[in-house]
């Protein structure tokens, strides 16, 4: 099985992602995850979201699974790693953990299931093998 990078971005919980129960509201961490990936493309592997599009590719969610530990609140300084797990035909995993700076105690971890659509069609198409060797670092 092949091993691939993990990456680590940082943020701190801004005020419109906290809910009435005075913490950040469970859809927010799914945007965590997505706003990481999207700077970890362009940072670490060199290839931006933008580049797929203009190539006439995107990366769609096909699945997501997300198990809460504890919660973020207001302010809170925390990190998201996320790394590719698998790769295949036409799409890959991507596991992730959101740490909470200060005590590094796990807020949530899961993955995101992602299918590599042509924007034309809106269907799945196959993985490039230049994709592949983009995301294996």
């Amino acid at each position: 099985m092949k091993t691939y990078s993990r990456f680590t971005t940082s943020y701190r919980v801004r005020p419109d992602d906290i809910d009435m129960f005075q913490h950040v509201h469970n859809s927010k961490y799914f945007d965590y995850v997505l706003a990481a990936r999207y700077d970890q493309m362009r940072d670490c592997y060199g290839v931006t979201m933008e580049d797929f599009m203009d190539a006439g590719y995107g990366w769609v969610v096909r699945t997501a699974h997300v198990d809460y530990k504890r919660a973020l609140v207001m302010g809170q300084e925390f990190t998201v790693e996320t790394g590719i797990t698998t790769m295949n035909s036409k799409g890959c995993r991507v596991s992730f953990e959101i740490k909470i700076k200060e005590t590094n105690k796990l807020a949530c971890d899961g993955w995101f299931d992602y299918v590599l659509i042509d924007i034309k069609t809106g269907k799945s198409t196959m993985v490039t093998q230049k994709m592949i060797d983009q995301f294996s670092i």
